[in-house]
């Protein structure tokens, strides 16, 4: 088992920044990948961000040059640096442990309750 919580959401005026923070715990040897999600209102879940055990980094087109998602592997926290933030950025945004095999990414075992992000015009 798998244990995450995020924190670091809220209230942001567009053009402004927010760090989201993902705490994990229990079986984190079980995975070798972490992501942040997000999921608007009547939305599908997103991916935004994707970073490997070895570093690697994946962002959706839309966050790219933006988001930063960065890790600290003695501490098994994972962040989500997020500038420019637009109106479209507004969501639930969630973090996820999952596992890789070369290209392929499979379905997160394990999710956290999500924080809320919410930019203003």
């Amino acid at each position: 088992q798998v244990q995450l919580v995020e924190s670091g959401g809220g209230l942001v005026q567009a053009g402004g920044s927010l760090r989201l923070s993902c705490a994990a715990s229990g079986s984190i040897a079980s995975i070798n990948a972490m992501a942040w999600y997000r999921q608007a209102p009547g939305k599908q879940r997103e991916l935004v961000a994707r970073i490997t055990s070895g570093g690697t980094t994946n962002y959706a087109d839309v966050v790219k040059d933006r988001f930063t998602i960065s890790r600290d592997n003695a501490k098994n926290m994972v962040y989500l640096q997020m500038n420019s933030l637009k109106p479209e950025d507004t969501a639930v945004y969630y973090c996820a442990a999952q596992r890789f095999s070369g290209s392929t990414y499979f379905t997160p075992r394990y999710w956290g309750q999500g924080t809320q992000v919410t930019v203003s015009s």
